[in-house]
């Protein structure tokens, strides 16, 4: 067994906070293994004055942090699952995904309790297109605005720049210790997630059996299956961590139930739908709900950003 691993993160709060969480489960299960963390900044760490839409590209959180592992510089890369493009590149592999903590967004306002007591035309922050684009939908008055930085950057931006609400992901509000800024979750019916939310990623390359096998009791099967049908139907869309889609799969009573949302960035046309079958089939489902949104409207959507042949 290795006695000394090297682990690749992002120097954010939230991805130190992921990257030590894993290299404490690491020395929990295997005592006296060396564990260092390795600080790498990422193309979208370095560029904050743009909208994550418009650098274009995918892995803009991952990219430097493959480029390291296959130099054999690290041993492997925590990432938040949902900034994990679905192509991984040639000799790396998805190791590990662990089971996933909290996939919803929440609502934070110094204010404004819900989404519904926000005033007429109220500036709220995000920088995902799939949140703006559904928050649209159901509430066309607001003036959404782009939202860069880490966690405690936006929140602070919250104050010096007048917004009335910015969203967040609730799961790395829990993981700061910031729960208690948390004013509403807003319901899955009304946002769908991101591919992935609220699970962590271990990428790793695909032939080191030493790290892979020193991996393998952190994968969550239940979270693999239900990312397996999410990341599949956003491969099917050919989207990235930035485009108005939003996919939400579960298990329920041994069954597995996906849902999903393609939307225009305006939120003015918003296709949503549903597909249940065996879990053995995740990739089969997803590939085929987002055949059904495609077919429905979702490919115009997708080609009039360009992102669709």
């Amino acid at each position: 067994m290795k006695k000394n691993i090297i682990i690749g993160t992002r120097s954010s709060k939230l991805a130190l906070w992921q990257a030590e969480h894993i290299a404490a489960c690491l020395k929990k299960q295997y005592p006296g293994l060396t564990v260092e963390l390795k600080h790498v900044m990422t193309t979208g760490d370095k560029i904050l004055d743009t909208p994550l839409a418009k650098i274009g590209g995918k892995g803009l959180f991952t990219k430097e942090l493959e480029t390291e592992m296959l130099a054999g510089d690290i041993d492997f890369a925590v990432h938040s699952l949902k900034d994990m493009p679905t192509q991984i590149p040639d000799g790396l592999c998805l190791a590990v995904i662990t089971k996933r903590f909290d996939s919803g967004d929440a609502l934070v306002s110094p204010k404004y309790k819900t989404l519904q007591a926000l005033p007429q035309g109220a500036k709220v922050g995000t920088s995902s297109l799939r949140r703006k684009a559904q928050l649209l939908h159901v509430r066309p008055d607001l003036n959404i605005c782009d939202l860069r930085g880490n966690v405690n950057t936006r929140l602070k931006k919250l104050e010096t720049e007048n917004f009335a609400a910015i969203v967040l992901a609730v799961a790395g509000l829990k993981r700061l210790g910031l729960a208690d800024l948390i004013t509403d979750i807003i319901l899955p019916e009304i946002c769908l997630p991101a591919v992935g939310q609220g699970a962590l990623a271990i990428e790793a390359r695909a032939g080191d059996a030493a790290v892979l096998e020193l991996l393998a009791f952190l994968n969550d099967a239940e979270s693999v299956q239900n990312s397996t049908a999410e990341r599949a139907f956003l491969a099917a869309v050919e989207g990235g961590c930035q485009v108005p889609v939003g996919v939400y799969a579960e298990t329920k009573e041994n069954q597995l139930h996906v849902e999903a949302v393609i939307a225009s960035v305006d939120g003015k046309r918003l296709l949503r739908d549903s597909i249940t079958g065996a879990g053995v089939d995740a990739d089969k489902l997803g590939f085929a709900l987002a055949q059904r949104l495609l077919d429905a409207g979702g490919r115009q959507i997708m080609q009039e950003l360009g992102l669709l042949l």
